[in-house]
């Protein structure tokens, strides 16, 4: 671990029951853990304040930190706050994303101002990717730097194993990489701009 690693909020946007969003989100809290260079924590919005049995295995799997329940630091606000950057895991729902992550994004604003935000999508033919779009232009509002490399499942129930990973993992391990790669370049170097600097809105 390097000794200012980029904190990374891996943020599962679904909280739907049976939802598949947590498979992904492990999936790649582990990829994004197997770096020295980053810090990672997934937020899932279907359990803010004590996380998931899904989020804690990949917590362990992938060395991420803990934030106490119930306290500031354990909140949503606090996780979505403390972050360098944030990578979305979302499905596709009706063309667009699901309306509980529209909720957090629309109930903060300073968190998100000047950070980078990458995806990961899942859905059936379309692999998410409509959703995607739909919230690069809410992320722009929001003052966020959008990643343009993307993460995407098609039929992603089928793309994975019982074991939770995928069953091929060249290709999205490569496109993990690639995000990561970009993420990281862009997380770093608006952590230094806002260290110089306070970033300006108006």
């Amino acid at each position: 671990m390097s000794a200012h690693p980029l904190r990374l909020a891996v943020i599962v946007g679904s909280t739907r029951e049976g939802r598949f969003g947590p498979t992904v989100a492990a999936w790649f809290a582990g990829e994004a853990g197997r770096r020295n260079d980053l810090d990672v924590e997934i937020v899932d919005l279907a359990a803010p304040e004590a996380g998931t049995e899904a989020g804690t295995e990949a917590g362990t799997r992938a060395g991420t930190r803990a934030a106490d329940a119930g306290s500031e630091a354990g909140s949503v606000t606090g996780k979505l706050g403390a972050a360098d950057a944030f990578v979305v895991v979302t499905p596709e729902y009706n063309h667009s994303y699901p309306a509980p992550l529209k909720a957090v994004i629309d109930s903060h604003f300073r968190e998100w101002q000047a950070k980078p935000v990458g995806f990961v999508s899942y859905g059936g033919l379309s692999g998410g990717l409509r959703a995607v779009e739909h919230l690069r232009v809410v992320f722009a509002e929001l003052h966020a730097v959008t990643v343009r490399d993307t993460v995407s499942f098609h039929g992603a129930r089928s793309c994975f194993g019982p074991d939770g990973r995928p069953l091929d993992e060249a290709v999205p391990g490569a496109a993990a990489r690639v995000l990561l790669d970009r993420l990281t370049w862009w997380g770093l170097t608006l952590r230094d701009a806002h260290q110089a600097r306070p970033y300006v809105t108006a």
